[in-house]
């Protein structure tokens, strides 16, 4: 019988054929990492801490024109400032006026809110002791982002008499990005040893342990420098590189380990090095190629939302799959090549390993697979109801947005935000803001030019009458326009009805804009020389101060939607910290079925081309969608529902699940676990088209692949493991998910599910495909005399 040899690729004619073509190979490769590296330097500064928030939404627009054409709106930086006794005493108040000179004078200063130089009542605590100074910057986020920092870094600590620190937006992501870069430092410093002994178990020699290590990095590299190039033209989020680098680690192992474990196969069949490279590209390198394709067109779908962050991590996930695949495809192969059997070198658990080594195939997952498939119907029931129960807390859930709860109570920013919502009357931070383009009312006579009240603007009128503040560059509107006093005109009868309407709207404690102060459907202050703030020639806004609950919950969307609504004189723009968080929410929902309906139909197709089944892939698709709901429901039991309080302690963060943080976790999720399902079916199809029947293939399948993936899974979970253990609600949440995530899927789901349900469908697996009786004799014979596998190759992964 003529033996099967397929023909030799162009890819592995010239740079694997001989192991001087492979060193070759790796110094240009070499050299490509190294440029990479130079050129992805410092992409940390060019990405951008935001993008939550739809660029074009009804929010975005709303701050955007009262940051512009009336000074005003949300500050980006807020300075707490404490004095040793009351703030007007004359050297705390020199200190204050100082204060507001030096970031007035700080050209990236758009205005400058504060207590001082006009001793704002408003704007001071109720023990007297404390006042707040607002700063909103020019610039993009890039150029917020420095600003904050550099002011952060000047003004923070002790001033004259004065102790100063910092909350607001701005402060709050930077903060978010040090305790993020802490707790990747100690993860990396307490759980790199327990991983590298992991890999050395799991990998069987020092040498191959290490071969993960030199592909990931190859793929994080290649990825910053894309990512440096993309933030050329586009919003890149930061927590993309986060991202980034979990996942193109994640593929590396994965792909390592696949390609290894082969490798080992074909050295103990006797073949040569370069021959063993050439029959791992031929197979397990197939696996790989489909399986960063499926995860880089699934990662793509995210494209269709409309977010900065999502649309950045769509086209990042698809470049770091990209790049882990060039990795395992050119890297390790030519490193396998100048190994050789050198690769099975320094096993320093050798001596634990004796008499297990020489496992034969038919395994524990052997056995377990042959379990399953005498009773699937009853473990495909169990464990689908398992699952179910576990999903289960998911439809409870309360979508929100993380703000500075999130942050450990020892952060200083925290503790700056929590002193300005108990020690301060104001509650602007909160409040809404509704724009009228173009409606423009005439303030009262009494009031003189000012300009409006900023985000930590009063929510009564009382005190003394604040002229204007400093603001560099103040833009026009922001002065009043010096009607007469005759009386009200059309526009200022419409806004007045309007405002005392919407101050009647549940949820809403007070309406304050250019007629006055409202509440409870009538008029309950008159305007005063702040009024002249609110209008202008662009038009008027009104400033809507909710109730207790938190804007960044279901109580924030169900305000914004009521004020969205509410008939206006004109077109109203609704901004804030609520209406951001409902736009975010509906640019996710509306672009949802879009997005899964992409990702299923990559899916479906890809794993259709590689399987030649229908069933299969749609099986897939369906279990990985099965094992995310679970981890959803799991999530929503432990950090919002506080379901382990009593193991784990009392949760600190808000009683909400974040909308978009979900998104970007089941991202990572969906590419591991579609790389253990690729993993899974590459030998099942392999033992089939050799003629095995379905359930011996899947037994065969699983006891040749289980102990990868599941030491992938490993591997993962304990680096994830290691980031619930942080200060930061966000990257607990995250940690925690991820590594719920790849477990449930290569234990329930890939150990029992897969095989039960294959069984199930016996020959309906393969349709239309045609089966493959014949073996491929080019290869190792895994199969013994009796068609049950042969022994496993010693040193096998």
């Amino acid at each position: 019988m003529l033996l099967h040899r397929p023909r030799k690729s162009f890819l592995v004619r010239c740079a694997y054929g001989t192991p001087r073509r492979a060193l070759g190979t790796l110094l240009l490769l070499g050299l490509v990492a190294l440029v990479a590296a130079v050129g992805g330097h410092g992409v940390g500064e060019r990405l951008a801490p935001g993008g939550w928030t739809p660029a074009r939404a009804q929010s975005t627009r709303a701050d955007a024109f009262l940051a512009e054409r009336f000074g005003a709106g949300q500050p980006h930086l807020v300075l707490v400032v404490t004095a040793p006794g009351p703030v007007d005493d004359p050297a705390a108040a020199r200190a204050g006026r100082a204060l507001t000179e030096r970031l007035t004078a700080d050209p990236h200063t758009a205005w400058v809110r504060g207590y001082w130089p006009r001793a704002r009542p408003e704007l001071r605590s109720r023990d007297g002791r404390a006042a707040v100074v607002g700063v909103r910057f020019h610039g993009d986020e890039r150029a917020v982002r420095s600003a904050a920092k550099a002011v952060t870094a000047r003004e923070s600590g002790r001033a004259g008499p004065l102790e100063i620190t910092v909350a607001g937006e701005a402060a709050l992501f930077a903060e978010m990005e040090r305790l993020s870069t802490e707790g990747a430092t100690v993860a990396e410093m307490i759980i790199a040893p327990l991983v590298l002994l992991i890999m050395l178990w799991i990998f069987g020699s020092l040498v191959a342990a290490l071969l993960p290590v030199v592909v990931g990095a190859f793929a994080v590299v290649t990825t910053t420098a894309l990512l440096r190039l993309l933030s050329e033209v586009m919003t890149v989020s930061v927590f993309v590189l986060n991202i980034a680098t979990a996942l193109g680690f994640g593929l590396a192992v994965d792909y390592c380990l696949l390609m290894v474990s082969r490798y080992r196969e074909e050295l103990a069949a006797g073949a040569t090095p370069v021959r063993a490279a050439e029959r791992v590209l031929a197979t397990a390198g197939r696996a790989v190629a489909f399986s960063a394709t499926t995860v880089a067109a699934a990662l793509g779908a995210l494209l269709v939302f409309p977010l900065p962050l999502t649309r950045s991590l769509a086209l990042g996930g698809a470049a770091v799959a990209v790049c882990s695949a060039a990795g395992a495809l050119l890297v390790l192969p030519a490193l396998l090549v100048l190994l050789g059997p050198r690769v099975n070198r320094y096993d320093v658990f050798a001596r634990w390993r004796r008499g297990g080594r020489r496992a034969f195939a038919e395994g524990r997952w052997y056995r377990l697979a042959m379990w399953v498939t005498r009773r699937p119907a009853a473990v495909a029931l169990g464990t689908l109801l398992l699952l179910g129960l576990l999903a289960a807390p998911g439809a409870d859930v309360r979508f929100g947005m993380y703000d500075d709860r999130i942050l450990p109570a020892s952060s200083p920013v925290a503790r700056a935000s929590q002193r300005l919502r108990a020690d301060f009357d104001g509650e602007s931070g909160n409040a809404a803001s509704v724009v009228l383009p173009d409606v423009r009312v005439t303030p009262p006579p009494a009031a003189a030019p000012a300009v409006a009240a900023g985000a930590e603007g009063a929510t009564a009128p009382e005190g003394p009458a604040a002229p204007e503040d400093t603001a560099p560059d103040a833009p026009a509107g922001a002065a009043g326009t010096g009607g007469s006093s005759g009386a009200p005109d059309a526009s200022t009868a419409a806004v007045d009805a309007y405002a005392a309407r919407l101050s009647r709207l549940p949820g809403v404690r007070q309406v304050r804009t250019a007629t006055g102060v409202y509440a409870h459907g009538r008029r309950s202050a008159e305007p005063g020389p702040w009024a002249a703030g609110f209008t202008g020639p662009a038009g008027t806004w009104l400033s809507v101060t909710p109730g207790a609950s938190s804007v960044l919950s279901p109580d924030g969307r169900l305000l914004t939607e009521r004020l969205r609504r509410e008939p206006a004189p004109t077109a109203a723009l609704v901004g804030g910290p609520g209406a951001r968080l409902t736009d975010t929410e509906d640019a996710l929902g509306d672009r949802l079925p879009a997005a899964v309906l992409i990702t299923v139909a990559a899916t479906l197709v890809l794993l259709f081309a590689y399987t030649r089944s229908l069933l299969v892939p749609v099986k897939a698709v369906l279990l990985n969608a099965l094992s995310l709901a679970a981890t959803f429901g799991i999530i929503v039991a432990v950090f919002q529902q506080g379901r382990l309080d009593a193991l784990l302690g009392p949760f600190d963060g808000p009683s909400t699940t974040d909308v978009v943080i979900p998104v970007v976790m089941f991202c990572t999720a969906f590419g591991l676990s579609m790389d253990y399902e690729v993993f899974l079916l590459s030998r099942i199809l392999e033992e089939h088209r050799r003629g095995s029947p379905t359930d011996l293939a899947v037994a065969v399948g699983l006891q040749r692949t289980a102990r990868l993936f599941t030491s992938a899974a490993l591997v993962f979970a304990v680096v994830m493991g290691s980031l619930a253990a942080c200060g930061l609600v966000m990257l607990q949440l995250i940690g925690f998910g991820l590594a719920v995530a790849v477990l449930l899927d290569c234990t329930l789901v890939r150990a029992l599910l897969v095989p039960a349900i294959m069984s199930l469908a016996g020959r309906a697996n393969w349709w239309p495909a045609t089966r493959h009786r014949a073996r491929d004799r080019s290869g190792p014979d895994t199969a013994g005399p009796s068609g049950r596998p042969a022994p496993t190759p010693v040193g096998e992964v």
